[in-house]
């Protein structure tokens, strides 16, 4: 259960370059950060009115179908108390607390995996016994983008994890315009603001309602409403932070697929890389001696040590890192 638990803050280290976190650096946008700050200003209890109506405007639901949340993390944990199922499939390699919530209330788990080559997943694999599926899209930490048709399984919750689909232009597979699936969001990575805890879900109108009921009053602090109803009616940032983030990710791609120790650079639809290399835990702890911080990948089931996971930085970062790499 720990392994499940381990997530790529715990590799930056103080001082280090920190390719292990999957957040965006970078100033935020001027109207987020004043939203922020006329928030903390606020003396009153944090109210998720005004961000549950952004939200349902920017996707096209009612607010009784959008549920904001403390970080995407809170939405699993929720989800996995309210509805405990009997059994439940979760895809890997995926983000991992998801299996971690269903198996503190004693779901019982399968494990299914992507194939290896190109990561697919095939929906066949999927057990047809189970109450409940969760799977990412874009994966973490493959990067892979599924077609939102072949996630979709009948007889079953879906569950899907779309923390960074803002950075697919267009965001041509999501599923959040449907709305018999549950689609989980969160502001940490495109938004750079993984400190406020900010992160909605999408569901059915019932569903949300009993949610609700199961959490504590006041669980979205003021600082992450004022964050989702800024950043839900901010369309141009997505739209420029993704095409920024897919040159980098090209670029960056090229260019590790050339250092020595890289045996494989998997293409990604979000603001991460997957690698595979010669001497996983040597090249890490080498890495770590030059002061930068990458995310071992032996923490997800399917994944074994020579596989790393990058963030997709700037250009002069992404350069110190390949360097590195190559020396």
């Amino acid at each position: 259960m720990s392994a499940l638990r381990t997530h790529g803050d715990a590799f930056v280290g103080t001082g280090r370059l920190d390719f292990a976190v999957n957040v965006r650096p970078g100033r935020r946008p001027a109207g987020l950060e004043a939203a922020l700050q006329a928030a903390l200003r606020r003396p009153g209890y944090p109210d998720e009115g005004a961000a549950r109506e952004a939200l349902a405007t920017r996707h096209g639901r009612p607010p009784s179908e959008v549920l904001p949340t403390n970080g995407a993390c809170d939405a699993f944990w929720l989800l996995a108390h309210a509805l405990r199922p009997r059994r439940a499939a979760c895809v890997h390699p995926g983000f991992t607390e998801p299996e971690a919530a269903l198996r503190a209330v004693g779901c019982e788990v399968t494990r299914v995996f992507r194939e290896p080559d190109e990561w697919r997943l095939d929906p066949a694999s999927v057990p047809a016994d189970v109450e409940l599926v969760v799977a990412g899209n874009p994966d973490n930490p493959t990067g892979r983008l599924d077609h939102a048709a072949e996630l979709v399984s009948p007889g079953r919750l879906l569950v899907v994890d779309e923390s960074f689909m803002d950075f697919v232009p267009g965001e041509h597979e999501s599923l959040a315009p449907r709305r018999d699936v549950v689609v989980v969001r969160s502001l940490t990575k495109l938004w750079s603001l993984a400190g406020i805890r900010a992160g909605y879900l999408l569901a059915p109108a019932d569903l949300v309602e009993r949610l609700e009921a199961q959490r504590q009053p006041w669980s979205v602090n003021s600082l992450a409403c004022a964050a989702l109803e800024s950043c839900a009616a901010d369309r141009e940032t997505p739209r420029r932070v993704s095409a920024e983030v897919a040159a980098a990710r090209t670029e960056l791609a090229r260019a590790l697929a050339e250092a020595p120790p890289v045996r494989r650079v998997w293409p990604g639809a979000a603001n991460f890389l997957l690698l595979r290399v010669d001497g996983g835990p040597s090249v890490v702890a080498r890495l770590a001696e030059r002061g930068i911080a990458v995310r071992p990948c032996d923490s997800f089931p399917g994944l074994g040590p020579d596989y790393l996971r990058v963030t997709v930085r700037d250009e002069a970062d992404n350069r110190l890192l390949v360097e590195a790499l190559a020396e």
